[in-house]
């Protein structure tokens, strides 16, 4: 044997014995990667800087008027501006209306006319809504009904107010009653001209899909009225308050309108505006309620830009 040919023979061991050393190599699926945790970034100091910095403008901007007038009302009476016995200062009228909520007379005539004032707002809401939604969409309902309307329509809720006390009383049936005529109105005008009002190129996309009238009721017309519906529902709630409360004053023996008539007969002038400082807040309160539910129920409408 040549020694060529024994150097390549060795060779050729050598590389078996390694190939036999080497591990085979592994054929088995990877096991598949964790999923990486979201993990979300909390904006960063400045952001929230810049958003505490525009809320506190916009809460100083929306309370400046107020802060204003309170401070004209404290100062006036003080500086002789305007005679105090008529009109005191505020920290008179806040210290009478805590005296009024600590003995529980706030409370109670509060309560009182809350559950007049509910009441009539409901039965308004109740009774004119589904009229107002027929007689905008049926046209003979319009034709019978709307002689009728332009009558009533026109005559003042307080110019009824003697008749609804000879018909029914001095109890709470008359001014539950007198509530329902004056909140009557605005829902059944605003709710009649939110449905004649409806976009016509839906009208037309819904009636292209064969929808039944029902249907068409329910997913095109009813959507498209609750923005200029709830207008009227809001200024419905404005006028059970005031309505009522003038309703109190004529004859009642609990509720705001009773307080505050009573207060001015006696001279307790503190105690008369911390009455109608409460059927302010009452009214504020109610009305913030109203638009939060009519946010609700019109959740689908796109926000128009800026």
């Amino acid at each position: 044997m040549s020694p060529t040919t024994g150097t390549a023979t060795g060779k050729t061991a050598t590389a078996g014995a390694v190939e036999a050393a080497a591990p085979a190599p592994d054929l088995s699926p990877a096991p598949p990667a964790a999923p990486k945790p979201d993990v979300r970034r909390a904006p960063s100091v400045p952001v929230r800087v810049r958003r505490l910095g525009r809320l506190s403008l916009t809460v100083a901007t929306k309370s400046a008027a107020i802060v204003a007038l309170l401070l004209l009302w404290e100062t006036a009476p003080r500086l002789g501006l305007v005679d105090r016995t008529f009109l005191p200062p505020f920290s008179e009228v806040a210290r009478a209306w805590w005296e009024l909520a600590a003995d529980g007379q706030l409370a109670d005539n509060a309560r009182a006319s809350l559950v007049r004032s509910f009441s009539g707002f409901g039965l308004a809401v109740a009774f004119a809504v589904p009229l107002g939604l027929m007689i905008g969409w049926y046209r003979p309902v319009a034709d019978l009904l709307g002689p009728l309307l332009e009558v009533f329509r026109n005559t003042a809720a307080l110019a009824l107010l003697p008749v609804f006390v000879l018909l029914l009383g001095i109890g709470e049936t008359s001014k539950i009653s007198i509530v329902v005529y004056a909140c009557t109105w605005p829902i059944l005008l605003n709710t009649i001209s939110a449905v004649r009002n409806v976009d016509p190129t839906l009208l037309k996309l819904a009636k292209s899909m064969d929808l039944s009238a029902p249907r068409l009721f329910q997913k095109v017309i009813l959507p498209a009225s609750v923005p200029v519906m709830f207008t009227g529902i809001r200024l419905a709630g404005a006028v059970s308050i005031l309505v009522l409360v003038a309703a109190e004053m004529i004859g009642a023996k609990a509720g705001l309108g009773y307080l505050i008539n009573a207060s001015q007969y006696n001279f307790a002038i503190p105690q008369m505006y911390a009455g109608i400082i409460t059927i302010s807040a009452i009214g504020v309160a109610f009305n913030q309620l109203l638009v939060t539910v009519e946010q609700r129920l019109s959740s689908w409408r796109v926000p128009a830009a800026g």
